[in-house]
């Protein structure tokens, strides 16, 4: 190694050690002093918009709305008039607190090797102080799903989580929130240029297809044998994995996109009698009456993408979500999970899905809905988050305009009742180079 190469190795060293060192935002400290926001135009989701409206937050919960509501002893008033209150948004899928820099394989737990790993979960491997949820939260996404990404087919439970706390313990709010299956690419490239012949990737098809098949089979027989009342068998990490699956207590996602891919997957959903929610889904709106006929929900990511085919419509993507909507099928809209192991930090433009989704055809309030509401009912926490409803987390944003419209800024955030910092490393770095503007300025003058 040429000595004088030294400097800027170590120099690359200390800024990657420097990013991955977590970031400098304190978790909130979680009050049980009630908190009164008065004056804003609350939008519910669930029902309608409430202007000039209180929220009153009280032991980590939405504890009433109304207007001039009385202030309990020791509470808390924050003046909100003119802004707007909105539920917390919800990214359906994501591959946050599991990656951070994805040219640092150091900092990328994503996935296990192989194609069968049932028993991964993405709850161990959060980090709680990764720069990527000050950054999303900012944008106003307080809640999300962490899911384990793959090259192979089963790669194991995914979490939910929110976006505040010093550990992965805090994090959580659904240890286990489904299974992920990805499904196998059907498509069959008849190129006579392409390197594998047809017979041989059509042979790798069915490979994987059977070991998906096998994998539940050999889970079904192992849960079988250990309620039997023969003899105590081995515990395998892999199907006592599967087990909650198999027992109806655990919902499966299968990631699919294409449309063979779908029909497939639903068929094999149908001949196992499992449930199972479609992720991706970019041709859904393909076979909407199969998805509606056995009442498939679609998290729908993401919906800025290409066309899959040449002659598809340029806005295929776009209009998926509302041809979903106008065939009553269950949908929410999340952005591409999968681009999070490039530490883009996508999920930061979760709202702008939707608003594209809303510019295509989706009433504005299903894309408000698809962000919000139904992403917390297809997640299963329904009853918990997605609207500004009494009893439910207080998990919410105070903005200054429509969270779907790129100007609108996120002025606070609260989770769980407690404020939340939303300075993050950009807007540092933002205020760092303005200064560098300033001092050019200045020195011209």
């Amino acid at each position: 190694m040429r000595s004088n190469n030294l400097p800027a190795i170590l120099a690359l060293f200390l800024a990657v050690s420097a990013s991955l060192a977590g970031s400098d935002n304190v978790p909130a400290v979680r009050s049980t002093k009630p908190l009164l926001l008065r004056g804003a135009t609350v939008h519910t989701v669930s029902g309608a918009d409430l202007p000039a409206t209180d929220v009153l937050l009280k032991d980590g919960k939405i504890a009433a709305i109304g207007v001039k509501l009385a202030v309990p002893a020791g509470g808390t008033i924050v003046e909100v008039a003119g802004k707007h209150i909105y539920p917390g948004l919800i990214s359906a899928y994501s591959g946050m607190g599991l990656t951070e820099m994805g040219s640092v394989r150091g900092s990328v737990d994503l996935a296990e090797t192989g194609l069968l790993n049932p028993n991964a979960r993405a709850q161990p491997a959060l980090n709680a102080d990764s720069e990527h949820i000050p950054v999303s939260r900012s944008n106003g996404i307080l809640t999300a799903l962490s899911v384990p990404l793959t090259t192979g087919l089963v790669a194991g439970t995914s979490t939910l989580i929110r976006m505040d706390g010093w550990t992965w313990e805090d994090l959580t709010l659904r240890s286990a929130a489904a299974l992920h299956v990805y499904w196998p690419n059907l498509s069959v490239n008849r190129d006579p240029g392409f390197p594998r012949p047809a017979a041989e990737q059509q042979k790798t098809i069915d490979e994987n297809l059977r070991k998906i098949r096998d994998a539940f089979a050999t889970a079904r027989a192992y849960l079988k044998a250990k309620e039997g009342a023969g003899k105590p068998i081995d515990t395998d990490s892999r199907w006592e994995a599967m087990i909650p699956v198999l027992k109806g207590e655990l919902p499966v996602f299968v990631h699919a996109t294409e449309v063979k891919q779908i029909e497939s997957a639903v068929a094999w959903a149908q001949t196992e009698k499992l449930k199972i929610t479609l992720v991706g889904g970019l041709d859904a709106w393909r076979v909407v009456d199969l998805l509606k006929a056995n009442d498939i929900a679609v998290i729908v990511s993401p919906v800025t993408a290409l066309p899959l085919r040449r002659e598809d419509p340029f806005d295929a993507p776009y209009t998926n979500p509302a041809k979903l909507h106008a065939a009553g099928v269950r949908f929410c809209i999340a952005n591409d999970g999968a681009s999070a192991e490039m530490g883009t930090m996508a999920d930061r433009n979760l709202p702008y899905e939707a608003g594209k989704a809303a510019s295509y055809g989706l009433p504005p309030t299903e894309a408000l809905k698809a962000i919000t509401l139904y992403a917390a009912q297809i997640l299963g926490v329904g009853a918990e988050l997605g609207s500004i409803e009494p009893g439910k987390r207080a998990t919410l944003i105070v903005t200054d305009g429509d969270p779907l419209e790129i100007p609108t800024r996120v002025e606070q955030a609260y989770i769980d009742g407690a404020r939340i910092d939303l300075s993050n490393r950009h807007i540092r770095l933002y205020e760092k180079y303005q200064k560098k503007y300033e001092q050019q300025k200045a020195s011209k003058s």
